[in-house]
């Protein structure tokens, strides 16, 4: 995972000065949120099945080494392979391993956020294995050479004219007079071009949304059909998916499904919901002949039994960024990781460690938006408080915040004091603004007022004239 969430300012100043992407985030805001309301007023049970689908991932992240034993001996029952991955190395190694026994040498991917993670397809080309993502997402970004900016919409920060202008570069055997000013004509064009892939291809890579420990299932959930293809035409497939995704049973793992797609592009179900338990049987008229399963921990067991367990419930809907006022604002470039967004704002320095991301946590409003609309209920806010106060006392943040925390923390130590000093700064405040009704510049403020005005203080704090009421 190549993370630049350090550089997290910078890219979001760029996010915000790309005008094509400030017209795709602004269509993204009544897109998907919209949707998502629509579907959740539509199925009444729908808040008792966010507290059922918590309840179920509380209590497998309670038993997960039992649920994970389990998920392997049903997936090694029906013919297929459990490797146990502790880090994004053996995972890289243990997919190269396979692909190289098999002699591939191209290999067709659903979309996987893990398989993101891990850098997989750097690490096959570097060995001389072509992998080709199939998801249009995927695809496009993969032609462009570019990262995902939303963890469902992978490609949602361009517009057709640039897919347009992506596909002439890349499919040059193509007419190069034929139209691609539509968005069918795009779609069919990158369906021409994949079709022969998956044909051609030795190994098939999905991710999974969710594993079933009661039948040694992997589900995938797909608008394009793509994940169907790239697991049952191969000769292997290859699922890679994190420790978390395990679920106890096939009635789990509907619940989950209710809530999935309804939160991530308010559909009710996706177009197709696959599940795959092992290699193909001597009576199947298709399927792969070999079954793998990689299961990455990549640092998620670390956070067992810490304050950021609750993180693991996620089931990678995307609802939170669609609602976030900062992605919606910066995009998910930004955020320099795989997963962007308020998830990504806890995942992210548990991955790459706080010290290499702690801009991130500090990427919020609080407005708890992302909370309210989680599907898993994951407390988000109270997450990003906690790599927040990580961030300071590791000494992450900097020397001028530190102090002022430090000049505010001795003030609020004695309440006199601070009345007074609120009392003066309220009052000189009110001054300052009283002509335009608004502070166009505020010392020690400037990050606020250098793109937005500052409301004018009333002449009294608020603690004075509530003691007038009493």
């Amino acid at each position: 995972m190549d993370a630049t969430a350090k550089s997290f300012k910078d890219q979001a100043k760029d996010g915000l000065e790309n005008a094509t992407l400030q017209d795709a985030l602004g269509k993204l805001g009544f897109g998907f949120p919209l949707l998502r309301q629509m579907a959740a007023d539509g199925l009444p049970e729908f808040d008792a099945l966010r507290d059922q689908g918590r309840d179920i991932k509380n209590h497998v992240l309670e038993h997960l080494d039992y649920y994970l034993e389990r998920f392997e001996e049903q997936v090694t029952g029906h013919g297929g392979q459990v490797h146990w991955c502790p880090t994004d190395g053996d995972a890289r190694d243990a997919i190269l391993k396979i692909c190289q026994e098999a002699r591939a040498k191209t290999v067709t991917k659903g979309k996987s956020m893990v398989t993101e993670e891990i850098a997989i397809n750097a690490h096959l080309e570097a060995h001389g294995i072509k992998a080709i993502e199939t998801d249009l997402g995927e695809y496009i970004i993969q032609l462009r050479n570019e990262p995902p900016s939303h963890i469902v919409g992978p490609a949602i920060h361009l517009n057709k004219e640039q897919i347009a202008g992506t596909f002439r570069s890349h499919h040059k055997e193509l007419d190069p007079d034929r139209s691609l000013e539509e968005v069918p004509a795009l779609v069919r064009e990158a369906r021409e071009v994949l079709r022969q892939k998956y044909i051609d291809a030795d190994v098939g890579i999905t991710g999974a949304n969710f594993l079933v420990a009661e039948t040694g299932s992997s589900i995938i959930v797909t608008n394009e059909g793509n994940g169907d293809l790239s697991q049952s035409l191969p000769r292997i497939h290859i699922v890679v998916a994190s420790i978390e995704k395990v679920v106890p049973t096939l009635e789990d793992a509907c619940t989950f499904l209710r809530l999935l797609a309804r939160s991530a592009t308010g559909q009710e179900f996706s177009a197709y919901t696959t599940f795959s338990t092992g290699p193909k049987r001597p009576d199947d008229p298709d399927g792969p002949e070999q079954y793998h399963v990689i299961l990455l921990d990549n640092g998620r067991s670390d956070l067992l039994g810490t304050e950021f367990q609750d993180v693991l419930r996620c089931i990678r809907c995307g609802a939170c960024m669609n609602h976030c006022p900062v992605y919606t604002s910066v995009g998910g470039h930004a955020y320099g990781s795989v997963y962007p967004g308020p998830i990504g704002s806890v995942l992210t320095p548990a991955l790459a460690g706080i010290d290499q991301s702690h801009h991130l946590p500090n990427a919020s409003t609080f407005c708890g938006k992302c909370e309210e609309v989680c599907p898993m209920r994951i407390p988000l806010p109270k997450m990003m408080r906690y790599w927040r106060e990580r961030a300071f006392d590791q000494g992450q943040d900097p020397v001028a915040a530190r102090w002022a925390l430090a000049f505010w923390a001795t003030a609020a130590r004695w309440p006199a004091l601070y009345h007074f000093g609120a009392n003066v700064m309220t009052r000189l405040l009110h001054f300052m603004g009283k002509r335009e009704g608004h502070l166009v510049r505020l010392p020690f403020a400037g990050g606020w007022t250098r793109h937005r005005d500052f409301p004018t203080p009333e002449r009294a704090t608020f603690q004075s004239q509530w003691r007038k009421r009493l």
